[in-house]
């Protein structure tokens, strides 16, 4: 099973959903792939199994992935502080995987409808709805 994490910035979010999904699925390979170097030595320092950085191993790393997760902005070009590329953006939205964003306002993207929370309870659902999903494939 490819579980794959996309983050950027300082990886924050991306530590805490790496260390979530080997807590819920010990058995996944975690990829982590950061817009930059410092969000991927953050993912992979939480235990991801493999990391790389930048555009094309995003582009890659999601063509054959059982599920992607990350902020919301991955799937919106230009997010993240304009690291996150138009083809970085069309390749997650693309991928055949099914994707598990949290909402972060700090992407520009609003999600309405959805109820404040802090980021550890929003990482929490999004891997348990993951597990969830992959367990009914």
């Amino acid at each position: 099973m490819k579980i794959v994490v996309v983050d950027g910035q300082g990886g924050r979010l991306g530590k805490l959903l790496v260390e979530g999904v080997k807590a819920r699925l010990p058995q996944a390979q975690v990829y982590a792939l950061g817009t930059n170097s410092i969000a991927t030595a953050t993912m992979l320092k939480a235990g991801a199994d493999f990391g790389a950085t930048g555009e094309n191993p995003v582009i890659r790393g999601v063509m054959d992935a059982d599920a992607v997760l990350g902020p919301v902005g991955i799937v919106v070009a230009h997010a993240i502080l304009g690291e996150v590329t138009p083809a970085m953006a069309e390749a997650v939205g693309g991928c055949r995987a099914r994707k598990f964003l949290v909402p972060m306002n700090s992407c520009g993207v609003v999600v309405a409808g959805v109820k404040e929370q802090p980021l550890p309870a929003y990482v929490a659902q999004a891997v348990e709805q993951m597990a969830e999903a992959l367990k009914e494939d």
